[in-house]
């Protein structure tokens, strides 16, 4: 009983501790725990289940916009990683090497996977010849390892799960649309599946993926004011393309290079679903995107109660299953106050409970996560009524992260200023910079804040914060 205890005792509070609150969290919500390797997790099944939920509603957009998935090895020989210098300069302090098999040194040592591009576009350069090939629309799911020094559960590991797109196209035009299409699909699945508002932008030359023309991101703000990458769509122009002699015949019969794109989003997003919607009680949790969407809590005291409440409780749950989430706790060996703790740290979204009286009232209890607020529903109201709860959870999430997010966004006009600003309120500055990037260097010293994105369309002229030269307004923040 030691231990059934311990799992809903009090978390630490966001306000004292951030870092370790999201950490209590994501163990004790029962998402993920430390493995025995280190810098590795193990995503427990109601995270996995989580993921899940991102998975399928991603990977339904991702189909809607015409991408097949596939699956490439987890193997990248080393040569043909070493084919691209810059990239695999951008990412070899992460590489993880496979050197023996049994007991049989390889003759050549054999990566893997921090990400895909050298072994996909080896495959492009078999499987395409003509204009006829093209457009190339793939993505994958899959697990990514980066040996990172510091490790954070979900938000950086060592080991992670991701999905990564790799187009081809005939022109630089088409690849640039495939870039900013995939963005927008990023928007719209963050916002309205997660509740997560996003900034979106094109990284600095400095900040973007080694090897890409252009990259583009998503930038949210977490409830501590640092901001989190939720995910990025590079356009890389012919760079892989002219490494692994990515060519085909074209309508003119000129054989040219491919012009390429990847993107993807990773486990990270429940980082930021935890870090964006959580409070002092544990996870708050989107409707769309919750493995338990309603829990019905059965309350009786006296054994002949039981069956009384149980009849109706099956009667409700048959009624709501059928267009919800919804799972029943019949546990007897904890009191409904311990499971209405336990269920609120795990972040469903809505609660509802059925006692003696509620049956003899025809009525249940519907309580939601987000506000605590309780309501009486007459049975026969209960799965319309659900629904519009469901629904105004989810709006009302978006809502307030973004209300957060635009308190905290703050304009600055020297470099000063930003510095006031990061002490005291951390958060989005929306400032001026020249495009040099010794002046982002020197913001960087300065204020341990990053060019989080240069925002899209027509460019708002300004003083750059460092050198007063001409420059346009970028988004600055300290970042996870």
């Amino acid at each position: 009983m030691e231990k059934k205890t311990e799992f809903v005792e009090a978390i630490v509070d966001k306000s004292k501790d951030f870092s370790r609150w999201y950490t209590d969290v994501v163990v004790k919500a029962q998402l993920a725990d430390y493995s025995p390797i280190k810098g590795c997790m193990v995503i427990r099944p109601y995270g996995y289940a989580l993921w899940e939920k991102i998975q399928s509603l991603l990977n339904a957009r991702i189909k809607a916009t015409g991408h097949q998935n596939a699956y490439f090895p987890l193997f990248v020989p080393e040569g043909l990683l070493a084919r691209e210098a810059e990239h695999i300069e951008g990412f070899s302090p992460e590489v993880a090497w496979v050197t023996e098999a049994g007991s049989e040194k390889l003759e050549e040592r054999l990566a893997i996977r921090p990400t895909s591009e050298a072994i996909i576009c080896s495959m492009y350069a078999k499987w395409i010849d003509s204009w006829r090939d093209l457009p190339i629309l793939i993505n994958q799911w899959a697990n990514i390892v980066r040996w990172e020094r510091v490790t954070r559960l979900f938000l950086r590991t060592t080991e992670f799960l991701w999905q990564e797109g790799h187009t081809a196209h005939c022109t630089e035009k088409e690849a640039e649309e495939e870039a900013l299409k995939m963005l927008g699909v990023y928007k719209d699945f963050i916002e309205n599946d997660l509740a997560i508002p996003v900034l979106t932008g094109e990284k600095t030359e400095r900040e973007k993926f080694a090897g890409a023309l252009r990259t583009y991101s998503l930038e949210a703000l977490m409830a501590d004011g640092k901001a989190l990458q939720t995910g990025t769509s590079h356009n890389l122009g012919q760079h892989f393309a002219k490494v692994f002699n990515i060519t085909f015949q074209d309508m003119d019969e000129k054989r040219k290079y491919v012009w390429q794109t990847s993107w993807g989003v990773s486990t990270r997003l429940i980082g930021a679903i935890i870090m964006t919607h959580g409070d002092d009680s544990g996870l708050v949790l989107p409707p769309k995107i919750a493995p338990v969407q309603v829990i019905i809590i059965p309350i009786w005291g006296r054994e002949e109660e039981k069956e009384i409440v149980a009849s109706r409780v099956e009667e409700v749950e048959r009624l709501l299953k059928a267009a919800y989430e919804v799972e029943v706790d019949w546990r007897s060996e904890y009191t409904p106050g311990w499971k209405f703790n336990e269920w609120e740290l795990k972040g469903v979204p809505l609660r509802l409970e059925i006692g003696p009286k509620d049956v003899a009232k025809k009525q249940v209890v519907l309580v939601r996560r987000d506000t605590r607020e309780k309501e009486f529903v007459s049975e026969e109201k209960v799965a319309r009524r659900v629904g519009v709860l469901l629904d105004e959870i989810q709006a009302d999430l978006f809502k307030r992260a973004k209300k957060f997010r635009n308190d905290n966004t703050r304009p600055a006009s020297r470099i000063d200023e930003m510095e006031a600003i990061l002490s005291e309120h951390r958060g989005f500055i929306l400032a001026s910079w020249c495009g040099s990037p010794d002046c982002e260097e020197k913001v960087k010293e300065k204020t341990m804040a990053t060019i989080r994105c240069i925002p899209l369309g027509k460019r708002q002229a300004g003083k750059c914060v460092v050198c007063g030269k001409r420059g346009w307004a970028v988004y600055f923040s300290r970042a996870y």
